[in-house]
């Protein structure tokens, strides 16, 4: 398996010399401003591929859920007044970024299997609308995209520009949510993404029990408090945190505003070889007091701690 061979490789590498890294960027990025970085240069790595080893999608079909285990999950961006669309993790496990556009709304699709954060953006920003690649960078084990038409680094994480011309643009987030597809289907006829044509694996997880490793692949930084482990999985809104383990007491909670719903019935992608067999991590819905859905996601909790050092660890205690 060539991705995974890559993955055994890269978990040796390690941050290049100043100089070194220096010379290496002005070769691969010529066109990316480095004189623009919000970070310390020295946080980014490589991933063990190269700029587009991991190929973004530019547009999508969309038809029927036929193919799909009914646990899969599907990303699903729900835009006002246009119909829901689902992007099955299968496709964005292999692809990491689909560049689409949803009744005029030019989107991205986006998941960093790394942190398990699926997060979708309008891609209108700084008088442009952008298209992003996969720069086969990691910052903290986060997927690092590139716009392809300043070559400015983006953190996926927090959808801003971190090195570049276009450093310190926020990309605004949308509302979407990861839900097993039986779910998305029961209430849509159709809209589910389609397999692309790419020589890809669909459906096999490269990843195989990373959800339940004791450390990230990639990552020295800190791990979370409480003693929570890093790789558990919480419910991000802004800058607090659920812990999942809160929704075996209750599956609902109502704090601050928020409704936050689990259920069961949606596979961990990143568990099994075969998503579709990963075991039931269960899905999350969040609302406002308004009863509309909330731009929320699940993620691991060193990535939030990570990405959001000062964020509020909602514990309820």
């Amino acid at each position: 398996m060539r991705r995974r061979t890559l993955l055994t490789t890269a978990a040796a590498a390690l941050a290049l010399p100043a100089a070194a890294q220096t010379n290496f960027l002005n070769q691969q990025w010529p066109n990316t401003d480095f004189s623009r970085a919000a970070v310390p240069l020295s946080e980014i790595r490589s991933g063990g591929v190269p700029r587009d080893g991991i190929p973004a999608l530019d547009g999508a079909r969309f038809g029927a859920a036929t193919g799909l285990d009914a646990r899969e999950p599907v990303v699903t961006v729900a835009l006002d007044g246009q119909p829901e669309r689902a992007y099955p993790m299968r496709y964005l496990m292999w692809h990491e970024i689909v560049n689409d556009a949803i009744g005029g709304v030019p989107v991205a699709v986006t998941y960093c299997p790394l942190c398990n954060s699926a997060l979708v953006f309008d891609r209108r920003a700084a008088g442009m609308v952008l298209t992003f690649g996969v720069s086969g960078l990691l910052r903290h084990s986060g997927l690092v995209m590139y716009d392809r038409q300043t070559e400015s680094w983006w953190q996926q994480f927090t959808g801003e520009a971190i090195v570049g011309r276009l450093t310190g643009t926020t990309l605004t987030q949308l509302v979407s949510w990861t839900e097993p597809v039986s779910a998305f289907a029961a209430r849509n006829a159709g809209n589910v993404m389609q397999q692309p044509g790419a020589a890809r694996r669909y459906g096999s997880n490269p990843y195989v029990g990373y959800d339940g490793a004791a450390k990230p692949f990639l990552y020295s930084g800190e791990d979370p408090p409480h003693g929570i482990p890093p790789l558990a999985r919480v419910v991000r809104v802004g800058d607090r945190a659920w812990p999942l383990s809160r929704f075996q007491a209750s599956p609902v909670i109502e704090v601050a505003g928020l409704r936050l719903e689990w259920r069961a019935g949606m596979a961990s992608a990143l568990d099994t070889g075969r998503i579709a067999q990963g075991r039931d991590v269960g899905a999350i819905r969040v609302y406002g007091t308004d009863g509309r859905p909330v731009p929320h996601e699940v993620v691991f909790a060193f990535a939030f701690h990570a990405f959001t050092p000062n964020g509020q660890w909602m514990l309820g205690r």
